[in-house]
This record gives C-alpha cells, sequence and structure tokens, in this order.
C-alpha cells in the first residue's frame, strides 16, 4: 500500500530521515517507534500529505482513504453524536439529497449507495466507539462546549474511527484517554479491518495492536516483526551480532596490516604485501553501534515526617457544595506506592486535589502531616510553561535565591543538561517540557508526589527512566495513568475510584481488566447472570444449554426476518417506480431506519445468548 524508496526529509534544514526506505503491505498494522525527536510524528504528516520529501520518493496506492485525527479539537452546540456521524461526509450528503432529490432514477441511486454503505447502522456504531471512549448516552447528546479541549479531542478521534479509512494515521492515541478508554481502544484496533500505522509509547499497547515495528534511529526506518518486546529482542541480538562482525574486522584488519607492516619492505613478499594493502583499503569499515546517552532523573525530598502523612476519616469531597465522593477513609504513609483506578468524572482529580491540599474536606475528618508539603503534576502544566522564557529562567522565577549554578544543577537532575536548559520553552520537545514541569514540582523538595498521567508526552526510554525516578523516591506516590506498564512496576496498591466511593482494589491491572470486560458484557445483554459452580455436570449443563439455546435461535430467527423485510423495503426504495406510484416514501425510510436499530438489538441478544452457551459448554 505504501511505500517509501530512498526518502530524505528535513525540518528547518535537520535532516529527520535519510535515503531511508520501508514497505506498508495493506491491511497491516505498524507502530513508529524511536525518541522524542527523531521525527515519528513528522513522518505520519508527509504520509497524510500534508509535507513533501527533500529527495527520494513516496508512493501510496491508488485511491487510498487516509484518515488522521483533527488536530483542532471540535466545539460548539453540535453533540458528540452528531460530530462523529458527521464526519461521514458521503453519508451525511446522501441523507441531505435524499430529502430534496425530486429524480425517481437519483433517489432510487441514493437509497441503494446508503443501504451499500450500512447508513441506518451508522448512529449505533458512532454510539458505540463513543461509549468505548468514555461517553455514555446522556453525554452523547450534550453540546461539545460542555466538554473539556481532552474531552473533545476523544470525539475527534471517534470520529476517523467511525469513518474507518483504508489507512488510519494514529499520533499517540491514548494521551487523552484514561486506562478504561485505552484498553478499549487496544481492543479496537487490535481488530482494525484495514491499514494501520500509529505512534505511541505505551509498551502495553504496542506490545498488543502493532504486527510490526518500523524503528526510527540514525536517520534510517528498520521493520521488525511483532510488538515491542519482539523488538527489543531483535534489537538486542542484531546489535550483538554488529558488534561481534565489528570486533572480528577489527582483528582481520589488525592481522593484515600488520604483515603489511612487516614485509612491504622486503623484496621476496613485496608483491604480496602490496596486494594486503590494496585488500585492507577495500575493507570498508563497520562502524560500532553509537548507544544513545542514557536519560535518567531523580526525585529530591527532603526530611520525611513520621507517619501517616494523610489520614481521612468519613470525609466527604467536592465543589461549592456538591458531594463528589464521600465515606473517604484512607491512609497514606511515606513509602506508599498507590495508582488511582477508574474512569475519568468518576473523581480522581478530587481526591489528587484533596490531598494536595488545593481543596478542602466539606465533611469528616482530613488530617495532614505537618509541614507536609506535596507536588502535583498535571497535563495542563506544561501548556502554562512561558514558551519565551527558558528552563533557567522559570527556575529563577521560582528560586530568585538560588545561583545559576544551583539553578542548573536542579536541572540537570531532570535531564536538561547545559544546551536544553538555554532553549526556549517554546522550543523544547514535549518530552523535555514534561521534566521542566517535574523540575519545577520538586523545587521545594516535596513529601507527596502526586502525578496526573505524567507519560503522555515521554518516550519509552523516559518513561523506564520515570519508572526509576518513581522506585527510587523515598516519599510517597499517588500515580493515575493509562500506562499500565509504568503502573505495574511502581504501584504496590491500587485504589478505585467509582460510584462516589474510594475503596481498595484487590488484584492486579490484568484483574481490573478481566472487571471491565466482564461489566462491559454484562451491560450488553440483558440477561441476569447465572449462578453456576465452578464443574458442571451433564444433566446440569444441559438444563442450562437449553433454554439458552432456545434464546439464541429465537435471536437468530428474528435477526432473519427483519434482515427479509429490510431487504424488502430496500428493493422498493431503490426502485423508481416507488416514487411515482403515490407510495409513502417517507414511511418507507422510516420503517428502514426502525427495521435497522431492530435488527442491531437483535444481533446483541443473539451474541450475548451465544457467549453464554460457550461459557456453559466449557464449564
Amino acid at each position: 500500500m505504501l511505500h517509501l524508496n530512498d526518502l530524505t526529509l528535513r525540518i528547518a534544514g535537520r535532516p529527520l530521515l535519510e535515503d531511508a526506505t520501508f514497505h506498508l503491505p495493506a491491511g497491516t498494522r505498524m507502530a513508529l517507534v524511536g525518541r522524542n525527536g527523531t521525527g515519528k510524528s513528522t513522518l505520519l504528516r508527509l504520509v497524510a500529505g500534508e509535507l513533501q520529501p527533500d529527495a527520494g520518493s513516496m508512493r501510496l496506492q491508488t485511491g487510498v482513504r487516509i484518515g488522521m485525527v483533527a488536530q483542532e479539537a471540535p466545539g460548539g452546540r453540535t453533540t458528540p453524536l452528531e460530530a462523529v456521524l458527521a464526519a461521514d461526509t458521503e453519508r451525511a450528503g446522501l441523507l441531505a439529497e435524499a430529502e430534496t432529490a425530486t429524480d425517481p432514477h437519483r433517489i432510487a441511486e441514493v437509497h441503494t449507495r446508503l443501504a451499500e454503505i450500512g447508513a441506518d447502522a451508522a448512529p449505533a456504531r458512532a454510539a458505540r466507539i463513543l461509549k468505548g471512549l468514555g461517553f455514555d448516552e446522556a453525554a452523547q447528546n450534550r453540546p461539545l462546549s460542555a466538554f473539556s479541549g481532552g474531552w473533545r479531542m476523544r470525539v475527534a478521534l471517534g470520529a476517523v474511527l467511525f469513518l474507518e479509512p483504508d489507512l488510519l494515521l494514529l499520533d499517540e492515541p491514548t494521551n487523552h484517554l484514561d486506562l478504561e478508554a485505552a484498553l478499549w481502544l487496544e481492543e479496537h484496533l487490535r481488530r482494525y479491518p484495514r491499514t494501520l500505522m500509529l505512534v505511541s509509547h505505551d509498551r502495553d499497547f504496542l506490545n498488543t495492536v502493532p504486527e510490526k515495528i518500523c524503528h526510527l534511529e540514525g536517520r534510517k526506518l528498520t521493520v521488525y516483526a511483532g510488538g515491542y518486546d519482539s523488538f527489543e529482542r531483535q534489537r538486542r541480538e542484531k546489535l550483538v551480532l554488529q558488534e561481534k562482525a565489528r570486533e572480528r574486522q577489527e582483528a582481520e584488519r589488525e592481522r593484515i596490516q600488520s604483515f603489511v607492516d612487516r614485509f612491504r619492505y622486503k623484496a621476496s613478499k613485496a608483491r604480496q604485501a602490496q596486494s594486503r594493502l590494496k585488500m585492507l583499503e577495500r575493507m570498508q569499515p563497520l562502524a560500532a553501534f553509537m548507544r544513545e546517552p542514557e536519560i535518567a532523573f531523580s526525585f529530591p525530598a527532603s526530611s520525611l515526617p513520621a507517619p501517616p502523612l494523610v489520614t481521612m476519616e468519613k470525609a466527604r469531597a467536592g465543589y461549592d457544595g456538591k458531594v463528589v465522593l464521600e465515606g473517604l477513609d484512607l491512609r497514606i504513609d511515606p513509602d506508599d506506592r498507590i495508582a488511582l483506578l477508574g474512569a475519568n468524572g468518576n473523581g480522581k482529580s478530587t481526591l489528587a486535589k484533596l490531598i494536595a491540599g488545593r481543596i478542602e474536606a466539606l465533611d469528616g475528618i482530613l488530617t495532614r502531616a505537618r509541614s507536609l508539603k506535596v507536588g502535583f503534576f498535571a497535563q495542563h502544566q506544561i501548556e502554562d510553561l512561558m514558551p519565551g522564557e527558558t528552563p533557567i529562567r522559570h527556575v529563577a522565577a521560582r528560586r530568585p535565591g538560588d545561583t545559576e549554578q544551583q539553578i542548573r544543577s536542579r536541572l540537570a537532575r531532570f535531564g536538561l543538561g547545559q544546551q536544553r536548559a538555554e532553549t526556549l520553552a517554546g522550543n523544547l520537545s514535549g518530552g523535555e517540557k514534561t521534566r521542566l514541569c517535574f523540575c519545577l514540582m520538586c523545587l521545594d523538595e516535596p513529601h507527596i508526589l502526586l502525578l496526573d498521567e505524567p507519560t503522555n508526552h515521554l518516550d519509552i526510554d523516559s518513561r523506564e527512566a520515570l519508572v526509576e525516578a518513581i522506585n527510587d523516591y523515598p516519599g510517597a506516590v499517588i500515580l493515575i495513568s493509562h500506562d499500565r506498564h509504568l503502573v505495574e512496576l511502581t504501584a504496590d496498591r491500587l485504589w478505585l475510584v467509582a460510584d462516589g466511593r474510594v475503596r481498595s482494589f484487590e488484584g492486579d491491572l490484568g484483574d481490573y481488566r478481566r472487571l471491565l470486560l466482564e461489566t462491559s458484557a454484562a451491560a450488553a445483554s440483558p440477561a441476569e447472570p447465572k449462578s453456576r459452580p465452578e464443574r458442571l455436570s451433564g444433566a446440569e449443563r444441559r438444563s442450562l444449554l437449553a433454554p439458552l439455546r432456545k434464546r439464541a435461535r429465537e435471536a437468530e430467527l428474528r435477526v432473519e426476518k427483519l434482515a427479509a423485510e429490510l431487504r424488502r423495503i430496500e428493493g422498493q426504495l431503490a426502485d423508481p417506480a416507488t416514487y411515482g406510484d403515490g407510495t409513502d416514501v417517507a414511511a418507507l425510510q422510516r420503517r428502514a431506519a426502525a427495521l435497522g436499530r431492530e435488527m442491531a438489538e437483535a444481533e446483541t441478544l443473539w451474541l450475548a445468548a451465544e457467549a453464554e452457551i460457550e461459557e456453559v459448554e466449557a464449564a
């Protein structure tokens, strides 16, 4: 589908790719990986047609529809459901034409095409996508102006997923998602039926979604089969072989050079020495592997107060008298590593603000250790940086008494060396801005770190450095993150924020993922779950299977009946004669739409029954 041949790409005179070549076959899911600044997002823009190569060529299969998330979040009085549906401009145009067209032949063509593209089922499909991204039915019908920028970007993501283009380009698609929505997106993309090219730094996401990894390094593109862990293993093996080959060549060069040095002036050996000298000249030295500089940073903490750092007893939290969380009986100690689970909007940020002292408890008892200092990181802080000021100036504004050497030392602790410390914040990469915010957060050497989605702009190496920094930090850490790899390697306690409460979650992220999938399946099926023993006897299995099979058969027959009626009506709508014999066309259109909805509901019941049958048969 996509070919890059000897391609060179420069941005502001800086080469990102030089003589790079790779091929993306149709139907392949591929991820672009590499450190921040290597050109992954720029390559996506090139494929999307926003940029042109400086040399070489890019060849894309003719007629390919490309989809990319809009950079501007949608807004206004439009609802999320309307915005997603409007993304399919063909469907929207045909529906509008169906209302105004008068030529019977054209009307028939319009309805035939609407049937071909599944126009009637589109609202249900759009609603499912939005539900997966965290919008319940009420939220889907509220105006976009009522949502924050992050939620509106979810709508933009939903719109491009709804379009299902031939080539889907996604740049860090999980950045505006919580863990629950990220898990849904992972499953959705894993089944994407067309071609996918994405940029992500989420290791678990990269192990599940792509079939191939394209590594951007040294201005070249190298493709590896499998997910991220497989890529890392293959790359390590390749580097070992490369280094061994280089060592063998060096040994051979030294042996030949030794012969030349020994015999080049000896008449009987002069010809052989000259021959070996030419052999040495033809032997192109293999370059030693240039390791990228290690990324490391650390969070400082002043002397910790005696535990506990924070306690809550029957506390309630909220805003303007409105309760968001209640019944809070919690304790935080200096060595705690706690990850907050729960969908956005359930109160995770409210709890974080309560712990940080940014809001006070509405009721109950909340006690903080004396002189407690809390460092708070949230994504909006990156946008609050002053683009025309350097990191040195940012720190100096907060620490006017520090010398320049002390300020540079603080910045170096977070990987911002001499050159980056003097670079304007507006010219820093997303990961460098994040590390600058970490530095500002730690100026007072806090006892508790509250990290709300800290990985959104960090590459994989920086995320690994963050894991080390959290594990080495002597204080407590409260973490909100969709990055399962980070949570699994740092958190030893999970708190679930849901239904206005905060409770300890007994289990790991795998258990939480299974809980989400079970909850989703239960919501899709109106049937009450049956309590069954772990092992069923033959009689018990038969007694359970009989009604389930009957229900599945009834649902299947209903789907067939509805499909037959829908085909009949679509045939009428596609017949030009329908529009000249007095038939109520509008009534036919309404009935076709109703049949589409009834079919979707019947199919859901059918699939739910079949799933229960499989469970019983396996029990």
